[in-house]
């Protein structure tokens, strides 16, 4: 059971007697698929107030961002509806007009697993803002779709980039193996938000994928269609960061590469049967949106045989060491965008030194292992 289902299950009693925002896009349903817009609205004894929604809105089958501020009808009567997108990150900031008036401030959004996926920083920014207008936080906790038990990649370096950009806003691995109240209760350390309440998950556990839990699966974004692109997103993501195509505007986002000039057969040819929980093979795209728009692209096709076994960083690894040999004129980072994204410069340093993939594993290993013991005093599972 997800958060909203306990809070339904309680009868709201956290909530009641007060004048309710939330945070939530059209992930934030009940096990029986009702948003948590209209539970609210006929909820007892609870006024919600106004409505926060970060990236993409609630059109999850759409590449699409509110307006700064409307209103909605919801049961008969109008409710602020605010943005948290767009205007740079200066942006994804409830402003402390829009929480006057409130006394707690809901978030309930599917995250998915990936220290660069936006929802959660929407959640810091808002716990910040919450504890500055001395309003109540409430974290309605969901489970990591792709296992809690597993970390991967290096620890984000720079604190400084949470200024610049919501894909860097915590310091911590690439696949942090928390759910959405665990880094909540992280990034709280630093918040001291005095009045935090996670409402926990019931029956959940950290080996759980998300299509093992029983919970709908609601799209968390345009390019995130099921749970199979969730399993490769942290690390096909990070090619996001090059002049790659990474299957937006296919039928397989992040799990496909491609570009005009990829010598896919090559490296299917040199992967092939060397990473665990994958196979490669070629095909050809023509991605409708993004990089390559419009353009027929060879490409390979990643599929995974046993997402257990699989680790999204090194399948990234491996790939990358490969276009680096294949394509080293045409393939190339922007280094800026891989700082904040892979976390760390020594990566750089060990690409234009050409180190093998035994460096690149020490470097992607270290991360794990610090957070492991570091994450321990927040894990709530």
């Amino acid at each position: 059971m997800s958060g909203l289902d306990i809070l339904v299950e309680d009868g709201f009693r956290p909530l009641r007697g007060k004048r309710v925002g939330v945070i939530a896009n059209s992930t934030a349903v009940d096990r029986r698929s009702r948003s948590i817009v209209d539970l609210l609205a006929a909820a007892p004894d609870v006024t919600l107030a106004a409505i926060f929604t970060p990236e993409h809105g609630f059109a999850a089958s759409a590449e699409s961002e509110n307006i700064a501020s409307s209103r909605t009808r919801v049961a008969g009567r109008e409710i602020p509806l605010y943005s948290l997108y767009g205007g740079g990150i200066r942006g994804m900031r409830p402003k402390p007009e829009q929480l006057q008036g409130l006394d707690v401030l809901v978030f309930d959004i599917q995250d998915i697993g990936a220290r660069f996926y936006t929802y959660l920083a929407t959640m810091a920014m808002a716990l910040e803002e919450a504890k500055a207008a001395g309003v109540d936080f409430v974290v309605l906790d969901r489970p990591n779709p792709i296992r809690g038990d597993i970390i991967e990649g290096p620890i984000l370096a720079d604190s400084n980039l949470r200024l610049v950009t919501p894909t860097a806003y915590f310091q911590v691995p690439v696949r942090h193996g928390l759910t959405a109240g665990e880094m909540t209760l992280w990034h709280n350390r630093s918040v001291g938000h005095p009045r935090l309440n996670v409402v926990k998950l019931r029956g959940w556990r950290r080996g759980l994928w998300h299509d093992q839990t029983g919970l709908p699966w609601v799209p968390p974004s345009p390019n995130m269609p099921n749970i199979e692109a969730a399993e490769l997103y942290p690390g096909i993501g990070l090619f996001e960061a090059s002049n790659l195509a990474v299957g937006r505007g296919t039928p397989a986002p992040f799990r496909w590469i491609g570009a005009p000039w990829l010598r896919a057969e090559e490296i299917v040819a040199r992967l092939q049967g060397t990473v665990a929980g994958v196979k490669f093979s070629v095909e050809d795209q023509t991605p409708t949106k993004s990089v390559f728009e419009g353009q027929l692209c060879r490409g390979v096709r990643i599929t995974v045989t046993d997402r257990d076994a699989m680790r999204p960083l090194t399948v990234f690894r491996h790939l990358a060491l490969a276009l680096r040999d294949l394509h080293p004129k045409e393939f190339e980072w922007r280094w800026d965008e891989v700082k904040r994204m892979v976390g760390v410069d020594e990566f750089r340093l060990l690409w234009e030194t050409g180190a093998d993939e035994k460096a690149f594993s020490a470097l992607f290993n270290q991360g794990p292992r610090d957070f492991e013991s570091a994450r321990r005093a927040i894990l709530l599972y």
